[in-house]
């Protein structure tokens, strides 16, 4: 595992509240990917962070973040409030910017679960400054047909196999893509890639997908 040159607990206001991330850059970072989580799940998601580390190892920096607060996430109808997700990620895009460690890397998203939603619809928002994004078990649906439509940034949906649900969903979202993108679909996987070796498959193709769009920059 590669130890990160800088590890910082940021706290970036919004909304008259505190979200929190967890910024880590490796030696010689070349892009940085902000993670936003799904619905129920944190920063501390150990699927998001292996990916993550993957990236790490690719010279890609990420910002793991925690898009509502503790008692925010506990309110079901506040978890799949996409206009709020993609407000706050905006926001920590903007904080990314102006950081004199981030300021300068190329910005790609993470989305799993309802953040996927929320990370195309800041893409479409800022065409210019988020350069890919990639989707994990994503609802990409919930973004709409308009924010789907205006997204520029190229895109990967990874969905696992036996998901058929959220499988037809994704589908139904990259018809409505009009980006560079791809659907990948991982063989045995279902929807927390719990299976043996699906989340490795996630974490080497999300790696290639951001090194691909990122570090060519």
């Amino acid at each position: 595992m590669m130890k990160p040159a800088l590890e910082q607990l940021v706290h970036i206001p919004v909304d008259g509240v505190q979200i929190e991330g967890m910024l880590e850059l490796p030696a010689n970072a070349q892009g940085i990917v902000l993670f936003a989580h799904g619905s129920g799940s944190s920063r501390h998601s150990p699927r998001n962070s292996f990916v993550a580390q993957e990236l790490h190892a690719q010279h890609l920096g990420t910002l793991l973040l925690d898009l509502l607060t503790v008692g925010e996430d506990l309110d079901y109808q506040t978890r799949f409030d996409i206009p709020l997700l993609t407000h706050r990620l905006l926001v920590a895009t903007r904080w990314v910017l102006q950081h004199p460690a981030t300021q300068r890397l190329p910005i790609g998203y993470f989305g799993a679960s309802t953040g996927a939603a929320a990370a195309l619809q800041a893409a479409a928002a800022v065409n210019d400054t988020i350069k890919a994004v990639v989707s994990r078990g994503g609802r990409p649906d919930l973004a709409g047909h308009h924010d789907l439509a205006r997204v520029a940034a190229p895109t990967l949906l990874l969905v696992g196999g036996h998901d058929p649900e959220v499988l037809e969903l994704n589908r139904e979202a990259h018809a409505r893509l009009h980006c560079e993108k791809e659907l990948s679909v991982i063989p045995g996987a279902t929807h927390l890639f719990e299976e043996s070796g699906t989340l490795e498959e996630v974490a080497r193709q999300a790696a290639a997908w951001f090194s691909r769009h990122l570090r060519g920059l």
